[in-house]
Formats: C-alpha cells, sequence, structure tokens
C-alpha cells in the first residue's frame, strides 16, 4: 500500500537548512574577502554579486524540481549532443582568461563556463546509461564488465578530453570522478576494480617515466603551468616565487588561525592581501584563519550532513534512475569539497575548483544548486510505501 504525500510533505528541510547554513557562512567569508586590500577600493562588491548569483541559483533550483526527473532519461541523448556542442564551442569560440580558454560569451558584459553545466549533463547522461544497463540483471562475468565499463567511458571519456586542452584539469578531474562512481555504482566485480587501479597507477608510473626521460612529449600532456603546481605542491617554499606562493601562504594563513581564530575581518594573510583569489579558489583560508581550527570543522560538518542527507535520498529512492542521479551529484559534491580544502592545506596539488556554495563565482554557484534541485526532485518524486513497494 502506498502512503501518498504531497511535493511540499517531501521536500528535504533539513538539506535546505544546511545549504542555507553554507550559504551564510559564505557571505560573511566573501565580505571579509572584499575588505581585505587587494579589493578595498568596493568591499561589499563581491557580496552584493553573490547575494544575486544565490538568487538566481535558487530559482535554477526551484525550476530543476518542478520537471520530473524521468523526463529527463527521453533527453539524454539531446542532453550529451549540447554539452559535445558548448565544448566544442569553447574550443574554436571561446574566450581566453589566464591561458586558458573556458568561457562562452561577449567579454565585460556576460560569459558563463560550460565546462561547469557540462558537469551536470554528464550525471544525468551517465545515470541513463547506467539505468538502461542495469535495468535487465546481467551475468557477472569480467566480460560483463568490461563491456559496462567500456558504455561509460566511451560516454565520459570525450567531454573529459574536451575539457581537457581548455585547460581545465580541476573540472576534467570532476568528470572522470564522477565515471569512478558510475562504474562502481554499476556493481562491477572486484577483479575489474583491481583491473582499473591497476591501469590508473600504471598511467601515473608512465608519466613520471615520461616526465624524466621523453620530457618533450610530457608537456603535450601536462601543460608547463600545471607541471608547476606539481612542482609547487611538492615543495611550496622551495617554489615560494612562483606557483607556490599562493599555496606557501595560504598555508601560513590556516596555520595563523589556530583553535578559535584571529576573529572577522582580522586574518592577517585574509587581509593583507597577499594571496590572490582570496574570495574564489581559496576561500576556505578566510575561513580557517579568522574562525581558526573550531570554525573550519563546523563547515566540515555541515558539508557531511548535507551529504547525510543526500545518501539518505539516494538509499530511500526506488528509482534506479534517480538512484544514479543522486550518486552522481554526491560524486561532484565529494570530489570538489577534497580537493579546494585539500589544495588549500597542501594534501593535493591546486586546480583552481571552487568550493561549493561558500567560494564566490557564477557558473559554478548556479551549476550546483542546480544539482541540489535535481537531488530535490528525486526526493519530493520518490513513493512511500507502508508495506513494501508494489511490483
Amino acid at each position: 500500500m502506498q502512503e501518498r504525500k504531497s511535493a511540499l510533505q517531501q521536500l528535504d528541510l533539513s538539506l535546505l537548512f544546511f545549504l542555507f547554513v553554507l550559504m551564510c557562512i559564505s557571505l560573511l567569508a566573501i565580505y571579509s574577502a572584499g575588505n581585505s586590500a587587494q579589493y578595498s577600493a568596493d568591499p561589499s562588491y563581491f557580496v552584493q554579486r553573490q547575494i544575486i548569483w544565490f538568487a538566481v541559483g535558487t530559482i535554477i533550483m526551484l525550476g530543476a524540481m518542478v520537471v520530473d526527473y524521468e523526463v529527463f532519461k527521453n533527453f539524454s541523448i539531446w542532453i550529451y549532443g549540447v554539452s559535445m556542442i558548448l565544448l566544442v564551442a569553447v574550443h574554436f569560440a571561446g574566450i581566453e582568461v589566464n591561458g586558458a580558454q573556458r568561457w562562452i560569451g561577449l567579454p565585460n558584459v556576460f560569459t558563463f563556463q560550460p565546462s561547469e553545466f557540462v558537469k551536470i549533463f554528464m550525471i544525468i547522461t551517465l545515470a541513463h546509461l547506467l539505468y538502461t544497463i542495469t535495468k535487465v540483471p546481467r551475468p557477472k562475468t569480467f566480460t560483463s564488465d568490461v563491456i559496462v565499463v567500456a558504455k561509460i567511458l566511451g560516454v565520459g571519456l570525450p567531454p573529459f578530453a574536451l575539457i581537457l586542452i581548455q585547460p581545465d584539469l580541476g573540472t576534467a578531474l570532476v568528470i572522470f570522478f564522477i565515471m569512478v562512481i558510475m562504474i562502481l555504482m554499476a556493481g562491477v566485480t572486484f577483479r575489474m576494480i583491481g583491473l582499473l587501479t591497476t591501469i590508473a597507477v600504471s598511467a601515473v608510473t608512465f608519466l613520471v617515466w615520461m616526465h624524466n626521460n621523453a620530457y618533450n612529449v610530457f608537456i603535450q600532456i601536462i601543460k608547463p603551468h600545471q607541471l608547476d603546481r606539481i612542482y609547487a605542491w611538492l615543495d611550496p617554499q622551495e617554489n615560494i616565487a612562483g606557483e607556490g606562493y599562493q599555496l606557501y601562504q595560504a598555508m601560513q594563513g590556516i596555520g595563523a588561525g589556530r583553535l578559535y581564530g584571529s576573529g572577522f575581518m582580522e586574518g592577517v594573510k585574509s587581509q593583507s592581501g597577499d594571496l590572490p583569489e582570496i574570495h574564489t579558489d581559496f576561500i576556505f583560508t578566510i575561513i580557517a584563519e579568522e574562525f581558526g581550527f573550531l570554525g573550519a570543522t563546523i563547515l566540515i560538518i555541515v558539508y557531511f550532513l548535507l551529504l547525510y542527507r543526500m545518501v539518505i535520498i539516494a538509499f530511500t529512492c526506488n528509482n534506479t534512475f534517480g538512484t544514479y542521479i543522486v550518486a552522481g551529484v554526491i560524486g561532484l559534491f565529494v570530489f570538489q569539497i577534497f580537493q579546494n580544502i585539500g589544495m588549500t592545506i597542501g594534501v593535493v596539488p591546486i586546480t583552481g575548483l571552487a568550493l561549493p556554495f561558500v567560494s564566490y563565482g557564477g557558473s559554478a554557484l548556479v551549476t550546483n544548486m542546480l544539482a541540489v534541485g535535481l537531488v530535490l526532485n528525486v526526493n519530493i518524486r520518490t513513493k512511500h510505501y507502508m508495506f513494501g513497494e508494489d511490483d
């Protein structure tokens, strides 16, 4: 027997609350960043624009909840086609900023980053692909696993490659991680997981060998500025005059925050202007320096609770297509959170990924709000049963 609930009753208010908390943290951190020496001309400029982006993102989130997510199955091929067209358009007609060609639009008027929206398009496309693969029971054989992995990689690798050559390693890695999540969700055997892990480790080992023995070929794959970031990650003090400068300053600021922080708008590194792009890529430095270890821990706990609610939605969803969509969104956020915080504390190299819902930005913020809208869409259309599911 099905227990009927309205869409409003099905709305996950806990998830929305955690999202609201992240918005508040974002506005506080961005306002503090706007008062630093590098932005002192108009301290409220960034926070005002962030409020606008939150408003736009909220409208997009609500819009994503209106249409039944099942409809996306009928348009997944078209969605994938739009993704490829946008990425090809960036290659031929994109706007170049700081050596990267990632944006489309009119300079100084309106621009957007197609690769941000491609993340969502890829989640929908791969979720539908996985749904078609798993809706019919398949034999648990190595050959069957090879076919599944080949299909997922066949869909995911073309946009991955197009984003990588922009170059945008951070977003390309997000696409790659979404593919990994979908492969795991497909239920492949440990033998296949072991093989893929071996291939990945071998690929990294081969790149290291190329760096040492075939450098001219190596830099055609890993661009010089990306290699400089790896050098800076390995030894920021040695490369402090170059790519290591941001990482060194960020780590100094985070360390200075200690347990309780230096106080709102009182951070030495965050207010001195020593750390470029502190309102975007390095927003975590402000939080850790001005609110200390406790403030940073609270932020991470809020992220954990947000993701926990999404995991619950994925588990309670009785539609595999919806489950795969939510799993893809979880993978999207997990990787971006880990990568952004990790790069500010020196755990991983700097890639330029924004901290979801906290960093200043337009395309990234709207994309993340759209992702939350998809999760809420799945949740409000999940059927609940009093005595088990109907056949």
